[in-house]
């Protein structure tokens, strides 16, 4: 994915969704600390939302992202060609350990609004990383959490509605506009439809059709085609697929079955 060069929103993306890059980089060290600790626990233990990994490939696909990073920053590009062959037989743990050193050693000799190579075009800052890598790092240590078969530690309510924005943002609505080859099986056939996503004090409306897929914040007119409501950390793990597969859902999903698999064919595809 290529981008062209644009800089400054970080301040806007903070003003949006109520966190500023500090707030970040806490949540992204609190969420690397349980990480880490939960897989030492059982690097051999599956991780059911990921099929076919164990939380070892988890670790080592986390350390592999944060390795990509501070390339992208240090290079001002995203590397073409990932990963090293020599990162498959490092010790998961040790890579993990030694690619967030580096991770957070490039963020603190970097300012927010530096410039650095991302893949969305509208924000091709190092704040843009801040903020993805604090996202990625909550998800997988959910994973690992469910990997090992230990309790889910809180999501921070302002940390899980900026996950749920930057996702369907980010990530679906963007690469809709930008790749949509991608998204033929997923919306080809779409008749257009209406997606409400809302949480206490946040919520989205998205609308999809062929080739089409628009996030606005708000709740319109309250009318949808599907609706997805529940609390912030729920919301974030139903949306990214990691609600735990032998408990109950923590949200409440209102629509027809079809409408509601139309949406998550738009994540899945965004997200692989």
């Amino acid at each position: 994915m290529s981008t062209a060069m644009s800089i400054g929103m970080s301040a806007v993306r903070a003003e949006v969704v109520g966190m500023d890059n500090p707030r970040f980089l806490a949540c992204l060290a609190a969420d690397f600390a349980r990480l880490r600790a939960v897989a030492a626990a059982d690097l051999s233990g599956a991780v059911p939302s990921c099929p076919g990994w164990t939380v070892a490939d988890l670790v080592r696909h986390v350390g592999g992202v944060y390795l990509h990073k501070t390339a992208a920053m240090r290079e001002g590009a995203e590397p073409e060609q990932w990963p090293p062959e020599e990162l498959a037989e490092e010790e998961p743990l040790a890579l993990l350990d030694r690619a967030y050193a580096g991770l957070t050693a490039e963020f603190g000799a970097r300012r927010p609004e530096d410039p650095a190579g991302t893949w969305y075009a509208p924000d091709q800052t190092v704040g843009f990383w801040i903020r993805r890598m604090a996202q990625e790092t909550v998800v997988h240590r959910i994973d690992a959490e469910l990997g090992t078969g230990q309790p889910v530690a809180p999501v921070p309510e302002d940390l899980a509605v900026d996950g749920v924005d930057e996702l369907l943002k980010v990530f679906v609505a963007y690469s809709v506009a930008e790749w949509g080859d991608y998204f033929t099986d997923a919306l080809a056939g779409s008749p257009g439809r209406t997606y409400l996503l809302r949480t206490e004090g946040a919520a989205w409306l998205a609308r999809s059709g062929p080739g089409a897929f628009t996030v606005a914040d708000g709740a319109g007119d309250g009318s949808a085609d599907v609706t997805v409501s529940g609390p912030p950390a729920a919301l974030l793990r139903w949306a990214w697929n990691r609600e735990d597969p032998a408990g109950p859902s923590g949200v409440a999903v209102d629509g027809a079955p079809e409408a509601v698999a139309e949406l998550r064919r738009c994540i899945v595809t965004a997200t692989q």
